[in-house]
């Protein structure tokens, strides 16, 4: 096997070599022929759907049959999340006396998902209730003194966060002081100690017995207002309305889908055929998607990034209020309004994009340096979180993206697997002015004298935990199977072992011996083709190939491709699809 990796040249630049552009193929180990016999017997399954069963570790069949039939019943008791029977009584409470209870989300899916669910909830049972959420360049992130402010502004007697509090130990104070009191759910790392809030819940805590440690910040508040409900004397049951928002939110969250989570998303995808969020309804009706066969793949890449776009470069408050309001009309204006936020914030992405590009060919030696940190003024800090992911899927590094302004920045960092973040930020906490985050993401403020002192500190802190001989990127790959055996009923049966995400990821298959026919390059950088080979055919497309594979190269030889397989329709036409992920000129040895 072969993989791609950093080979800096002298000049200290970049070059196209040195982007980690062909990964190593890992293999999984192939299951023995009579464990996958035993789940064709029992389950009645295609093949290859028991192959891949039996290669995931779900077995016997009994096993495998409770993987493939999420329920609802299999949740888990959220009166075992630490401080959550504490909130749900003070909650409560709050509602008997009519206080005024303000919520606080945050302006990432997750946060705006989370606090428009509470708000609704808790008004649904009798609550006077105020959404709040932060504008980023205005207000910044986390709890601090513009939610604060807020609250006193409404008169609230109680605040609850939603998706951020956990490090908000000054802003807590202020509020006791003030004589409010502060009910925090959050599912961020926690530190050395908790905020002197009224409860505290997060799945996080030490001493937290959940368990499920990957909840999102909606996941969390629905399982509080589960608990409101019950503190309340009513009946839950109506709480499943709302899974939809729950599943945006975990999918854009990029939590692990597997287990409770994986269920909450399976339920949380059907209710968006019926769903009673007109903004939702709204947002699928601008993105020409149809609510019957949404999966995670909609929610990912096109229901999220216009939500989020609010947050990003656009005002967080329209995306609050399209998932609050009741009236179908604001809805559609409101997500007419987010598809052009969005539009404008994937102009901005791609420039800040290049730019960044252009100072890694400039400043930095990848055969050297593992913790890479860049920074420029003119960048909106409301895509620097996308081009962090952006450049770690390109040099598979650890990479923090500072957007100045003055004297001062904010910087938004993303991992690689198996490189703790979090962690590396605070052995360079000297050089912050503060940060957030857990493993694999995190923002920080910084001044702009200190980034030099952060380069170094955040490379030491990257080869400390990572050596050059040890940087590749993996393709981690299911099993091997032919194009004679891919058919429209396998690719139903493939369905059931979604939805997929981190700890669930979507099958990788590997097909051998394979020719392209009547290849073509469409769009910007993307490959369409059809492939021929082993008795069967099939259409494929390989997103971003196109400068790696010319048409002309690939229409001579036979190849072996790494897939995913998908269901597309076009024009009233059915048909498998697959998704090229990598693609190797066929040996006999490989």
């Amino acid at each position: 096997m072969t993989s791609g990796g950093p080979c800096g040249g002298e000049s200290g630049g970049l070059g196209p070599g040195n982007y980690l552009s062909e990964r190593q193929w890992v293999i999984s180990e192939q299951p023995d022929s009579e464990t996958v016999q035993s789940l064709i017997d029992e389950l009645r399954l295609p093949e290859p759907v028991c192959a891949l069963l039996a290669v995931r570790g779900l077995t016997p069949p009994e096993k495998a049959k409770h993987f493939l039939r999420p329920d609802l019943s299999q949740l888990h008791d959220p009166a075992t999340l630490a401080d959550a029977e504490i909130a749900a009584e003070r909650i409560v409470g709050s509602i008997d006396s009519h206080q005024t209870i303000l919520v606080h989300g945050d302006y990432d899916v997750d946060g705006i998902s989370a606090a428009a669910l509470m708000t609704r909830w808790l008004a649904s049972l009798g609550g006077k209730v105020v959404p709040f959420v932060p504008h980023r360049l205005r207000d910044g992130y986390d709890f601090g003194a513009a939610g604060l402010q807020a609250a006193r502004d409404v008169g609230a007697e109680l605040i609850i966060t939603a998706d951020c509090g956990t490090a908000a130990h000054r802003t807590v104070e202020a509020a006791r002081a003030a004589g409010i009191d502060v009910i925090i759910t959050d599912h961020h790392t926690v530190s050395d100690s908790l905020p002197n809030a009224t409860a505290v819940v997060n799945p996080l805590r030490p001493d937290c017995t959940y368990p499920n440690k990957g909840l999102c910040g909606t996941a969390l508040a629905y399982k509080i207002c589960e608990l409101v409900a019950t503190a309340a004397g009513k009946d839950p049951k109506p709480l499943v309305e709302y899974l939809d928002l729950v599943a945006l939110a975990t999918v854009a969250d990029m939590v692990p889908l597997c287990g409770e989570n994986r269920s909450l998303v399976h339920f949380g995808l059907r209710r968006f055929a019926h769903t009673i969020v007109p903004g939702i309804r709204a947002l699928l009706d601008v993105t020409d998607i149809s609510s019957q066969d949404i999966t995670e793949r909609e929610i990912g890449f096109v229901i999220a990034p216009r939500i989020n776009s609010a947050g990003r470069v656009g005002e967080t408050t329209d995306a609050l209020q399209l998932l609050l309001t009741d009236d179908p009309s604001e809805a559609l204006l409101l997500a007419r309004k987010l598809d052009q936020t969005n539009q404008e914030r994937r102009a901005e992405d791609q420039r800040t994009f290049d730019e960044a590009l252009e100072i890694l060919e400039r400043d930095y030696d990848l055969s050297r340096e593992m913790g890479v940190v860049l920074a420029n003024d003119g960048w909106h800090p409301g895509v620097i979180g996308i081009v962090a992911t952006r450049i770690v899927e390109k040099i598979q590094r650890p990479v923090l993206i500072i957007a100045l302004d003055g004297e001062r920045g904010r910087g938004s960092g993303r991992s690689i697997a198996g490189f703790n973040l979090f962690e590396a930020l605070k052995e360079c906490s000297e050089h912050l002015i503060r940060f957030g985050g857990h493993k694999q993401a995190a923002g920080m403020d910084v001044t702009r004298e200190a980034l030099p002192d952060l380069r170094e500190a955040f490379n030491i802190a990257a080869n400390r935990q990572f050596s050059m001989d040890e940087l590749h990127s993996e393709l981690f790959v299911d099993l091997e199977i032919s194009l004679a055996s891919i058919d429209l009923k396998l690719i139903h049966w493939l369905k059931y072992l979604g939805p997929h995400g981190i700890g669930n990821t979507s099958p990788v298959f590997i097909i051998r011996e394979v020719a392209f026919e009547q290849t073509k390059i469409v769009g910007t950088n993307h490959i369409k083709t059809t492939l021929i080979g082993n008795g069967g055919t099939m259409e494929a497309i390989g997103f971003g190939l196109a400068d790696r594979h010319s048409p002309d190269n690939l229409s001579h030889g036979l190849y072996d491709i790494a897939v995913q397989l998908e269901r597309n329709e076009f024009r009233g036409k059915v048909s498998v699809q697959a998704r090229l992920l990598e693609i190797r000129v066929h040996r006999k040895d490989n």
